[in-house]
């Protein structure tokens, strides 16, 4: 059982950046991909990232690469999303989802992720 806590939502004007962290329970954390999802009113939940329980494959949404960065900390059980060059188009409700345990492909669809987070609400103004 893994239980995940987001943190770091908030308002910012487009251009400006925001980190998302993700806390996570459980002494078995390092066995799960850690996945950020987002979903905007009226549309359908998204994978922007996610970063294997290895630590060594990231994945990234096309329209976040090179703007938002997937992090992960085993020994704090955290993961972190830093989000740069914030677009009004970035607004969402921000998901911190774990995937596992020792899956080998990263999944990109809701159904793979086994725990969610409540979610943090991210808006960019113009």
């Amino acid at each position: 059982q893994v239980q995940l806590v987001e943190s770091g939502g908030g308002l910012v004007q487009a251009g400006g950046s925001l980190r998302l962290s993700c806390a996570a329970s459980g002494r078995t954390f390092i066995s799960y991909t850690m996945g950020w999802f987002r979903q905007a009113p009226g549309k359908e939940r998204d994978l922007v990232a996610a970063i294997r329980w290895s630590g060594g494959t990231t994945y990234y949404a096309d329209a976040v690469k090179g703007r938002f960065t997937i992090s992960r900390d085993d020994a704090k059980n955290m993961s972190y999303l830093q989000m740069n060059s914030l677009k009004p188009e970035d607004t969402a409700v921000y998901y911190c989802a774990a995937e596992g345990p020792f899956r080998l492909r990263v999944g990109v669809q809701p159904a793979a992720y086994d725990y969610w987070g409540q979610g943090t609400q991210v808006t960019v103004s113009s």
